[in-house]
């Protein structure tokens, strides 16, 4: 054997050692055919022999036929021993995985408690919701200042965009009717009253848009 040869790994010394035991296994079954073939022999001597009242010729060929029935007994004894070795052999090569998995899962997590800290993870958590937390009332604040400011200017642009509307669908200028007004003295009654009622309709107008 030469001494820079590898070192066999688990797995090969396993195959190597499950090859022997049923090499060997193989080798005590064609011995236990031979002794059963020998053993019906030894038998059918015996009858022979009792049929010519041998009586020395059956007591020798009975010890045969006993230390032979003896021998096959520790046969099958001794395949029943290989079996059990086998099966051990692969109890110790699973037992031996579910450990190397163990030691590998071990590592991992070693390696991992080493990257991660717990107390440093937790305190970026609570920075992070104490900075959300301020976030969102800055927004919420910012929001309702906007919303002061763009209500104040556009309800006003509004409302006077809404008494242009209503003047234009009626059809009168304000500043040209308060040009145009006729004085205490001149015109007829009837057009006084008139222009009273148009006055009036006017001011329910206005009135309605500033209940909006």
């Amino acid at each position: 054997m030469s001494f820079f040869s590898k070192k066999p790994t688990v797995e090969q010394q396993l195959k190597s050692n499950d090859r022997v035991l049923r090499k060997t296994q193989r080798d005590l079954e064609r011995d236990r055919n031979k002794m059963e073939r020998e053993e019906k022999k030894l038998e059918m001597d015996i009858k022979k022999a009792a049929k010519q009242g041998n009586k020395q010729a059956c007591t020798v060929l009975a010890k045969q036929l006993v230390a032979l029935r003896k021998q096959k007994t520790r046969s099958y004894n001794t395949g029943s021993k290989i079996s059990a070795i086998g099966n051990q052999q692969k109890l110790m090569h699973s037992n031996m995985k579910m450990a190397g998995a163990m030691g590998t899962t071990t590592k991992t997590m070693q390696q991992m408690n080493k990257v991660m800290d717990p107390q440093k993870t937790a305190k970026m958590m609570q920075e992070f919701e104490k900075e959300s937390t301020k976030m969102e009332m800055s927004e919420e604040m910012i929001n309702d200042t906007l919303d002061d400011i763009l209500t104040e200017s556009g309800d006003e642009e509004e409302q006077d965009a809404i008494v242009s509307q209503v003047l234009d669908e009626i059809g009168i200028d304000i500043s040209g009717k308060m040009l145009d007004a006729p004085s205490a003295h001149k015109g007829k009654l009837g057009e006084s009253s008139k222009a009273r009622e148009t006055d009036d309709e006017i001011e329910r107008q206005l009135a309605a848009l500033k209940d909006l």
